[in-house]
């Protein structure tokens, strides 16, 4: 029987077959690590992000370029990706001695521009086109007919699918399954369906769950349609699966593979992120922790199990990592930002701290004198204990403070702390950092400022490191009481040390005056 005659899953499988001996000259197998979370499921990671390049990608780029004619290999090739394909399609370049045009994004991370450079020395040209990865495609599709070069896909092609198939090969012949459930990441599908194909095979009682990012699930929307459909935005956190609309062969594919699709937020993809870098000192790219990040959702439900996730990449560029490190996802302790009403007197502070806040840690506090009367200052509080953080707001009614929640809030993100100073007497702005540890900012605010000056502008936001930066406001009464108070604070005590003095520019952008 032919072999385009053959079902579709019959198909694939031998192409697989025939992908075994073909990429393994272009790279060389990744490792399967397991993860263990207390209460957790066992969890297996296949590391792609170990491969040559950092991604997964070349298995279905290589496989589908060694297949090219003489005549096809002569005219070159053209593809469109948003970073880690096109790493894969430099890399066979090279290898095969073949021309090849990559289109990407403006917007595509810089370190995987680099990549594909680096892959590729002179084989390979990289073109900007667009903003997105459909922007691209379309300057791609417009060279291949223009110039008669072969379109490599990074997703909608039989063997670029079987390629990428090649990885859950690996994961039978690992000896570590048979396995309850795999998540596997869908942006256009090709990684899905190929791996999906495979374990059933081998597992047919496993469950396969596709995970995608709930602002780019254009699979999800595939699968409820019938067939694929374009959607109006995508979200571009994690850029290595944002596809507007979902592949063809692998739609047809996965319609009949997963058992369900599966969304997650940005938050758990960057708690995902966390989780792989302390436990196995992985750096995933955002796309590349999408799998982990469904499995953690649903972390209790799977106790008991053990289950396979593919880190699918870590071209992930070095500024996105702070953005990721700082986001609230991030963080290993549960938390929520609440803006609370306190009247606009001495000791008020003091007061909220002791009677609201107790018990949890304070990890960004941001405020500004707007009223003469009262204060609406903003805390991000967390904890390692969920249900010390949902009892605040009774502690804060029973002590009769106002609140809102505001967490995930524009202007709390965006830090956008107003101040009004023309309601400041005598100004003081002190650069400060606080040793990370409970009650340190209540022993400043108790020690040095109770009774000796208001509180007017407080910004802080917990680093990461052993100390927590704070630029602090205050206001006195007299020029002479603001300089005999910045006399008297030691450059060190308990909980702070006193960084360089605030300038008089800076103080006068903050003022206004």
């Amino acid at each position: 029987m032919e072999r385009e005659n053959l079902p579709l899953d019959r198909q694939v499988r031998q192409e697989i077959l025939f992908a075994r001996e073909r990429v393994y000259r272009f790279g060389q197998p990744t490792p399967l690590e397991k993860i263990v979370l207390p209460g957790g499921p066992e969890i297996w990671v296949k590391r792609e992000d170990l491969s040559a390049v950092k991604s997964y990608k070349w298995r279905g780029a290589c496989n589908r370029m060694a297949v090219l004619s003489t005549d096809e290999a002569s005219c070159g090739v053209v593809t469109a990706s948003a970073g880690n394909h096109a790493q894969g399609v430099a890399l066979a370049a090279r290898a095969l001695g073949i021309h090849a045009r990559v289109y990407m994004p403006r917007s595509t991370p810089r370190v995987k521009q680099t990549a594909v450079r680096q892959h590729g020395d002179k084989w390979v040209e990289i073109r900007l086109a667009g903003d997105s990865y459909d922007e691209a495609v379309h300057s791609a599709r417009a060279d291949e007919a223009e110039s008669g070069a072969t379109y490599v896909h990074a997703y909608d092609d039989l063997r670029v699918m079987a390629g990428q198939g090649t990885l859950a090969d690996e994961i039978v012949l690992s000896g570590h399954g048979p396995f309850d459930a795999a998540f596997l990441q869908i942006g256009g599908g090709g990684m899905a369906a190929g791996v999906s194909t495979w374990l059933k095979t081998y597992w047919p009682a496993i469950q396969v769950i596709g995970v995608e990012g709930i602002g780019q699930a254009s699979m999800k929307a595939a699968l409820t349609a019938g067939h694929p459909v374009a959607l109006d935005q995508v979200d571009l956190f994690c850029d290595g699966t944002a596809v507007r609309k979902a592949g063809d062969w692998p739609f047809r594919i996965l319609r009949d593979t997963l058992d369900r699709i599966d969304t997650v937020t940005n938050a758990e993809v960057s708690h995902a992120i966390r989780v792989l870098w302390e436990s196995l000192r992985c750096v995933s790219e955002p796309s590349g922790a999408l799998g982990l990040a469904a499995v953690l959702q649903q972390r209790e439900a799977l106790a008991g199990k053990k289950v396979l996730v593919v880190v699918s990449g870590s071209n992930v560029d070095f500024l996105q990592l702070g953005l990721i490190a700082r986001s609230q996802g991030a963080s290993s302790q549960a938390s929520r930002t609440l803006r609370v009403r306190i009247p606009e007197r001495p000791g008020t502070m003091l007061h909220l701290l002791d009677t609201g806040f107790a018990g949890v840690d304070i990890i960004d506090f941001q405020y500004g004198k707007t009223d003469e009367a009262e204060a609406w200052p903003v805390f991000t509080l967390a904890t390692d204990d969920p249900s010390v953080l949902a009892a605040v707001p009774e502690k804060l009614d029973a002590a009769g403070f106002l609140w809102e929640e505001v967490t995930g809030a524009v202007d709390v993100d965006f830090r956008a702390i107003p101040l009004r100073g023309d309601l400041l007497s005598h100004p003081a702005f002190l650069r400060l950092d606080f040793y990370e540890r409970p009650g340190a900012l209540h022993d400043f605010l108790a020690s040095r400022v109770a009774g000796k000056a208001n509180l007017c502008y407080f910004n802080y936001r917990q680093s990461g490191e052993r100390i927590g930066r704070a630029l602090i406001g205050l206001d006195f009464a007299t020029a002479e009481e603001r300089e005999v108070m910045l006399a008297s604070i030691p450059g060190h005590g308990e909980g702070y040390r006193l960084c360089e003095p605030v300038d008089e520019g800076t103080r006068r952008r903050l003022v206004g005056r």
